[in-house]
């Protein structure tokens, strides 16, 4: 008798959210449990101490975490089954100039808290009634959180590429004056460094000094930097310059033909931006702009000969 007044009450759809939401909870609570139960605490705490030394650009990163890496990143730290996705994604995070930010295995159990993370927050708002999320948004919004990271790493690697492309032809054109001027080669790029304005590619160079003076030689550096960036235009650039001071070639004659063959790259890539943009531009001035300027003509004669 009590259970089918609730269910009139309620409905079979209410019910079955509501029974949803306590899956949802129920999960995220033995999950809960199993990894504070399955933590390495001598880990957890090394790991967690470094955390707060180490700095983050991304608010949401910076406020979990604590959280993140005491009990999560225990478990993804030395198992061998993470080893293909731990050398792709530190390939990534050094792209995006995040090697200070991120570890590999932290930035596999951000992954893994996001997908706890987003559904949690959905969860809140409906229980607030602020928003009302249904059962499989929440399952998509656990998708979304396992692919959100690769996502915005992905955004930083492509704005740091962009800073890159940008300074490239200005700092070439500095390392060719330095050793025209009569530097030698690593000293041309310290020169560079110290006057050049901060960006990516100075810290890379920069990067390459530091390589240097600890044994690396110069083409292996370059290479490392080449590898770091993953621009075609920096492995051309690394590669014609390991070429040059292999064959003896002047260094200062090589780098000025490589500031103008980028310059000219750069204007190529921009008349081709500049013609894709009146081809896009072609659709909302059909569809927007062109019945304005006819109504605007043609709309007093209509009104004329009507009345």
């Amino acid at each position: 008798m009590f259970g089918s007044t609730v269910l009139s009450a309620l409905g079979p759809g209410k019910l079955v959210l509501y029974f949803g939401y306590f899956l949802v909870f129920l999960a995220t609570f033995l999950v809960m449990k199993f990894l504070v139960q399955e933590q390495e605490s001598r880990l957890a705490e090394e790991n967690l101490g470094d955390g707060k030394n180490r700095k983050s650009s991304n608010e949401l990163i910076r406020s979990t975490r604590p959280f993140f890496s005491q009990y999560i990143v225990p478990m993804v730290r030395g198992k061998a089954i993470w080893d293909d996705r731990r050398s792709y994604y530190k390939r990534k995070i050094i792209a995006a100039g995040l090697r200070e930010e991120f570890t590999p295995d932290e930035f596999i159990a951000f992954k893994f808290f996001l997908i706890l993370f987003f559904p949690f927050i959905g969860i809140i708002l409906t229980v607030t009634k602020f928003m009302d999320f249904p059962l499989w948004q929440l399952g998509v919004a656990a998708i979304a959180g396992w692919f959100f990271p690769d996502i915005w790493i992905g955004t930083r690697i492509r704005a740091r590429q962009r800073q890159v492309k940008r300074a490239l032809p200005f700092v070439v054109d500095l390392l060719a004056l330095s050793i025209e001027a009569g530097l030698d080669f690593i000293g041309s790029i310290g020169k560079v460094v110290e006057k050049a304005k901060p960006s990516p590619l100075i810290e890379e160079l920069e990067q390459v000094l530091k390589e240097i003076k600890v044994g690396s030689s110069r083409a292996e550096a370059l290479r490392e930097m080449a590898s770091r960036l993953d621009m075609p235009e920096m492995s051309s650039l690394v590669a014609i310059l390991i070429s040059a001071d292999q064959m003896g070639a002047p260094i200062g004659r090589t780098l000025r033909q490589q500031s103008d063959q980028i310059r000219v790259a750069r204007f190529t890539m921009a008349e081709k931006a500049g013609a894709a943009a009146a081809q896009k531009l072609m659709f909302p001035v059909v569809l927007f702009i062109l019945p304005a300027v006819f109504l605007l003509i043609f709309g007093p004669v209509v009104l004329k000969m009507s009345f």
